[in-house]
């Protein structure tokens, strides 16, 4: 029942067609669980209660653990992000999972924001052309509750999902950096560059040091760029000049010019209201949209990519093979 365990309990609580049995923390005031729900200590008290899917919502190092337990139960289940703390450890729990044919997700929360879904469907409808740039920005102060994993596998993460998610390219390279200022033996400040694998370009900046928060993704094309802001769920579309300039010193620039801007309406659904109604429907074996545990071990894998490569100094290639 930490900051997401009390938002997860909170939207599963109110959501129709589940009801929520039971939380599972040897720590939290059963003041926090919600009216109607038992608190326990752990998984194996969760599973005695017979349920039909849990949601997992632990430190990170805990993720494959109670996974496993999960999968060994047969019982389903919505593991938070990033899936676990290695990419090993997340092969793990994809395969526990499947051998068993169980329904299991991973929390990406960015692929169910209104600005992002929006944009994808404009990026597959072609409204931006051929895809040049991805550029995000995650920043923010210091979450104190953050202790077991670095900023690359607790904010990073979702810009990597993100990236993919909307250009439909996978990661090829990464050259990264990072800085440790807070004290802890983790990163928290992460600059990446990055070649997809059909040519676009991803920029990613990532920090726990800034005063203010961002959350801002920008994506660049031969028509234009869509800009952004999963805080609010605005979408904009900036798009290139048609009109020819008359100004002769800046008519001799031959790249792009400023064209109109569109500030689109979407209609905003609270994303993780909208990321348990498509689990919960992938559960009653309904068309699913949901974030597979394979696609979150590959998320966890580019991770390990940027963090090698600020370790090593050196650009990190990911083949078929895997990371090298």
């Amino acid at each position: 029942m930490g900051a997401m365990g009390r938002n997860h309990a909170r939207v599963v609580h109110a959501m129709e067609g589940v009801e929520l049995v039971a939380v599972a923390d040897p720590v939290a005031d059963a003041g926090t669980v919600p009216t109607g729900a038992s608190l326990v200590e752990n998984v194996e008290q969760l599973l005695e209660l017979g349920i039909d899917y849990a949601v997992v919502a632990c430190p990170t190092a805990f993720h494959e653990p109670v996974g496993l337990a999960l999968a060994e139960a047969g019982v389903s289940a919505l593991i938070e992000k990033p899936l676990a703390h290695t990419a090993e450890a997340a092969a793990r729990l994809a395969e526990a999972f499947e051998s068993r044919g169980l329904v299991a997700a991973v929390g990406h929360i960015e692929r169910y924001n209104p600005a992002i879904v929006s944009m994808r469907d404009r990026l597959e409808a072609g409204e931006l052309g051929e895809v040049l740039q991805v550029v995000t920005r995650r920043q923010g102060p210091f979450p104190g509750r953050i202790a077991d994993v670095g900023v690359v596998k607790d904010l990073a993460t979702h810009d990597i999902d993100l990236t993919g998610f909307v250009t439909g390219q996978a990661y090829r390279t990464i050259s990264a950096q990072t800085v440790s200022r807070s004290g802890r033996e983790h990163e928290d400040m992460l600059a990446a560059v990055a070649h997809l694998d059909r040519g676009a370009i991803a920029n990613h900046s990532v920090n726990w040091l800034s005063p203010f928060k961002e959350r801002t993704t920008v994506v660049t094309g031969d028509k234009g760029c869509f800009v952004a802001d999963t805080l609010t769920a605005d979408l904009t579309f900036y798009a290139n000049g048609v009109v020819d300039t008359e100004w002769e010193a800046i008519s001799n620039f031959r790249g792009v010019s400023e064209g109109d801007m569109i500030r689109y309406a979407i209609r905003k659904r609270e994303p993780l209201l909208v990321e348990h109604e498509t689990f919960r429907d992938a559960v009653l074996g309904k068309e699913s949209n949901i974030v597979d545990l394979r696609q979150g071990a590959a998320i966890v894998e580019v991770s390990e990519m940027m963090l090698r490569s600020a370790a090593t100094g050196q650009t990190v290639v990911l083949d078929r093979a895997g990371a090298r």
